[in-house]
């Protein structure tokens, strides 16, 4: 191992010339923001580690061991009597608006340059512009349908991207506009997320927003007599202020925006991994890190989470039920920390991951 890099087995076809389009929002670097900047790194990571040329553009201050072109976030020079449009929209959305079309426009003059293009952000532009583009448009579908992606598959004919989906719950949501998403589950390096010894208390981990649901895991935990352990970046503070700070002492404690080896040591040395979504959560990367951390998980059965979890590995009970998941926190702690392991290597590896994303983009450069 090489600066927390593995040198995995190397692919028996030539090497692909990769562009991957991340996230503008957040820099794609450790201690990440949430699960989309995680799985751009570890893509990205694995796909090098393979011997394949990979680019990635992203924001500024992402992991330059990544190989990073910066997008050109300069907001563009709107004048005060645009700004005063009604159709004025907030400087955020208009700066990566402004960023991914310069983006695009940009790959439309390198027709040599790469084999084809990932787009692995949530901007519409990317699949707007695919026809422009002389080389092969995958797209990764990370969320429900949103209406601006919906829209730019429209804008041609017979829309030219290739398109995968997190879980198969993902590629269902968007059947109706996208009939055949391959399904390639998110993966996370199993050598960084190393089984632990586990423990007495309860873990919960993730951004800490509405849509997380961690005041549930805090009552759940209270209703199971087990201390809760909270880990993540506080992404509404206003949230995080009315619903988790007050309820913080001796058995639930906030243990911060932990780095990867931390958070590994924190999960692995718990009892059970509690998964609150108040959404249809499009994966759950904290159920795959849990589980690699040998860490049975207990949690709502929405969204993908039914994929992932098997009886082997974890207990789901009814979405937004505090009570049914707390009763289900014993029979979750009494599972085999093995088979949770050994189902993250099989289901949720970076490997596997990585394997079937080769296997697509070969298929769609053919």
């Amino acid at each position: 191992m090489t600066g927390g890099r593995h040198i995995l087995p190397q692919p028996t076809a030539a090497p692909l010339r990769i562009a991957l389009i991340a996230s503008a929002r957040h820099p794609i670097t450790e201690p990440f923001a949430g699960g989309l900047e995680a799985h751009t790194w570890t893509l990205s990571t694995a796909l090098r580690a393979r011997g394949h040329e990979v680019t990635v553009f992203a924001g500024p201050g992402s992991d330059p061991g990544l190989g990073v072109v910066e997008l050109p976030l300069r907001p563009a020079r709107i004048s005060e009597s645009a700004c005063r449009d009604t159709s004025m929209v907030a400087a955020p959305w208009l700066r990566d608006h402004h960023a991914y079309l310069q983006l695009m426009l940009e790959l439309t003059r390198a027709p040599s340059r790469y084999d084809l293009v990932h787009n692995n952000s949530l901007n519409y532009l990317p699949v707007a512009m695919a026809p422009a583009l002389p080389v092969p448009v995958v797209t990764t579908l990370h969320t429900p349908p949103t209406p601006w992606i919906e829209s730019a598959i429209q804008t041609a004919p017979h829309c030219p991207v290739h398109f995968s989906a997190v879980s198969a719950h993902t590629a269902a949501a968007w059947r109706h506009i996208v009939p055949a998403a391959t399904v390639v589950h998110n993966g996370i390096d199993t050598r960084r997320w190393k089984p632990g010894p586990g423990g007495d208390d309860l873990v919960w981990s993730g951004r800490i927003v509405p849509e997380k649901g961690t005041h549930l895991a805090i009552e759940a935990a209270e209703l199971s007599g087990r201390r809760l352990r909270i880990a993540g970046p506080v992404g509404d503070t206003d949230y995080f202020a009315a619903y988790v700070r007050p309820r913080l002492g001796r058995t639930i404690t906030y243990e911060g925006h932990l780095h990867q080896p931390d958070l590994c040591t924190l999960v692995g040395s718990s009892a059970a991994a509690v998964v609150t979504p108040c959404w249809d959560e499009p994966y759950g990367l904290v159920v795959a890190e849990a589980l690699a951390c040998g860490t049975p998980v207990c949690g709502f059965a929405r969204g993908a989470l039914p994929e992932i979890v098997t009886p082997a590995c974890g207990r789901l009970v009814g979405p937004g039920d505090s009570t049914a998941l707390a009763k289900a926190v014993e029979p979750t702690i009494g599972l085999s920390r093995a088979d949770a392991r050994r189902h993250a290597e099989a289901y949720c590896s970076m490997d596997v991951m990585t394997a079937r994303y080769e296997r697509f983009y070969r298929s769609v450069s053919a």
